[in-house]
């Protein structure tokens, strides 16, 4: 055996055989010699050497004397990973993935309620609970959709209006184009009728039920405000349930009747005193002027249900009609629930006070409820004042705000409320900023845009969509956050309770297991940045520039490809 031979040698060193005088010659010890230093030296190295033989005695002897049913020991197998496709974007990032989808995909999403057959025309699911693509407008591109309950309405790259839903036909669901060749850019929706606006400025009043449409002088009406000036036109429309608002080139506000089943009666045309009993002669939704804002030109419209928002081009917004609910952003009086004349939104009284100089940027509204955004400075101190630190000094905030009805957390606040005495703050899309790495300064996060259904919203963050070196190619979307009234799963996260505070949803197609090996990042929802790519097969067609749009109907949301 081995091992016992080795054990043996080694007790060897440990015991070296002794030295012995020899008879008749003395015993010298020179001074040069080292000799106990050596027995020494040696007897250590002896140790390690015994050790090191025992060691491995110990551990090879399995190993070259293996016993019966012995298991050996395998050598380990190295493979090595492919390398990745330097042009596979998706598996960078969840949000790279819906970019490339949505660039080589366009088309329209929607998800809501389905009674009408207006979020899948195809369906007969009362309720659509995620996002699912309509495939009559797959691979186009449009340059607007309203979405109702009942019906939905669209306008296509050309200009032609198309429709479809229960409210539009109850035999055929399928889109159909109903206008064509009046290069349509624009369409707004009340109860019963469609408020569509042509390139060139005309308005046109048309029927939601094609058999209306089908009547001898019934396919449409021309609204044409009065008294324009020269090479002025309407550049923009926008309609609450009874009243649409239209603005000129010029700044300029005229309101009008929008539907034909009720007159507006709460003062949201911005007239004193115009009720049905007291309207001019002629016909019944014939523009007027809303002369209370003549004033100082007007950049933007926007209406809910029953009352209507103006913004001016120095930052100021008015507000008229129903407030019952504190839409107005004014305080509630029950025994004037309505205001007839443009009101100026009182700025010094929100929270943050008067020192904070704010301008108001964007105004938003729908259903029961107003939507607007401000950018203040932080001033320098003063005398007799709080004194501001210098880096807050200059500092541009940009803050959301929201007043109305909140019962089913449309206010977006965080709160559960029935009505609101002014506006508050939403603190989820306020005070944001982000690191240019391009200027090596922070900037405010500012909203793009902000769209408001009947119950629900949503707000598009105006985020950074570029990296450093991405030389203006956008790598990402657009952060979009939705909240509000989820009875008809109008939120898109596929369940039903309704959300006080703006959150993210899922991406639209969806994101298995498999599609996350490899990506980082959340997966969460993002829009798409205006891009130009090329339409068709194998990206061979026609240069278009698009980008997605968000729009929050009644109880129901959609996201289309948009010019």
């Amino acid at each position: 055996m081995v091992a016992p031979l080795v054990l043996r040698n080694a007790l060897r060193q440990l015991h070296p055989p002794r030295l012995h005088r020899v008879t008749g010659i003395p015993w010298v010890r020179h001074a040069s010699s080292n000799t106990s230093t050596r027995s020494y030296r040696n007897l250590i190295l002896g140790l390690v050497s015994a050790g090191s033989l025992a060691g491995g005695a110990i551990v090879g002897y399995p190993l070259l004397f293996p016993k019966d049913g012995a298991t050996k020991v395998e050598q380990a197998e190295i493979v090595f990973e492919e390398p990745r496709k330097s042009n596979e974007r998706a598996s960078v990032s969840s949000q790279q993935a819906q970019l490339k989808n949505s660039l080589e995909h366009p088309g329209v999403y929607a998800w809501g309620s389905n009674a009408g057959k207006v979020v899948a025309p195809d369906s007969t699911d009362a309720v659509i609970k995620t996002p699912r693509r309509i495939p009559y407008f797959d691979g186009q591109v449009l340059r607007d959709l309203k979405l109702d309950r009942n019906f939905g309405v669209a306008v296509t790259e050309k200009g032609d209006l198309v429709q479809w839903g229960s409210g539009f036909s109850k035999t055929d669901s399928t889109p159909t184009v109903t206008l064509k060749g009046k290069n349509i850019s624009k369409v707004a929706i009340s109860r019963d009728r469609i408020i569509a606006l042509s390139s060139d400025g005309s308005v046109y009043s048309i029927p939601v039920a094609a058999a209306d449409q089908t009547a001898p002088g019934q396919s449409y009406r021309t609204l044409k405000p009065k008294n324009l000036g020269w090479r002025e036109k309407v550049v923009d429309v926008s309609s609450g349930l009874d009243h649409c608002l239209m603005l000129t080139s010029s700044g300029r506000v005229f309101a009008s009747a929008s539907s034909s089943e009720e007159f507006p009666s709460k003062g949201q045309l911005g007239i004193p005193k115009l009720t049905w009993s007291t309207r001019p002669e002629g016909p019944y939704d014939q523009p007027h002027e809303v002369t209370a804002l003549s004033k100082s030109p007007i950049k933007a419209i926007a209406t809910g249900d029953f009352h209507s928002l103006v913004l001016d081009v120095n930052g100021n917004a008015f507000s008229f009609g129903d407030n019952s609910s504190g839409q107005l952003g004014l305080p509630l009086d029950s025994l004037k629930p309505f205001i007839d004349t443009p009101s100026p939104l009182p700025l010094d009284k929100l929270s943050g006070g008067p020192r904070l100089l704010r301008k108001v940027t964007s105004i938003a509204a729908g259903g029961l409820n107003s939507f607007f955004t401000t950018e203040g400075t932080q001033p320098t101190s003063e005398p007799g004042q709080a004194v501001v630190p210098l880096r807050t000094a200059g500092k541009v905030v940009a803050e959301t705000w929201a007043c109305g009805e909140g019962i089913y957390g449309s206010l977006g606040t965080g709160k559960w409320t029935h009505s609101s005495t002014a506006p508050t703050k939403i603190k989820a899309l306020s005070d944001l900023f982000e690191y240019d790495e391009k200027t090596n300064s922070v900037s405010p996060i500012r909203l793009a845009y902000i769209t408001a259904g009947s119950t629900h919203a949503c707000a598009v963050m105006g985020n950074s969509t570029e990296s450093p070196s991405s030389r203006n190619v956008s790598n990402f979307g657009e952060d979009a956050l939705l909240w509000g009234g989820n009875e008809y799963y109008q939120l898109g996260t596929g369940k039903r309770n309704n959300l006080n505070a703006p959150a993210h949803i899922a991406p639209l197609d969806g994101v298995s297991d498999a599609d996350t090996v490899g990506r980082t990042g959340p997966q969460r929802f993002q829009v798409t940045p205006k891009t130009t790519v090329r339409l068709g097969e194998g990206s061979s067609g026609r240069k278009v520039s698009f980008q997605q749009r968000v729009e929050c109907g009644r109880h129901a949301t959609a996201v289309y490809s948009a010019v």
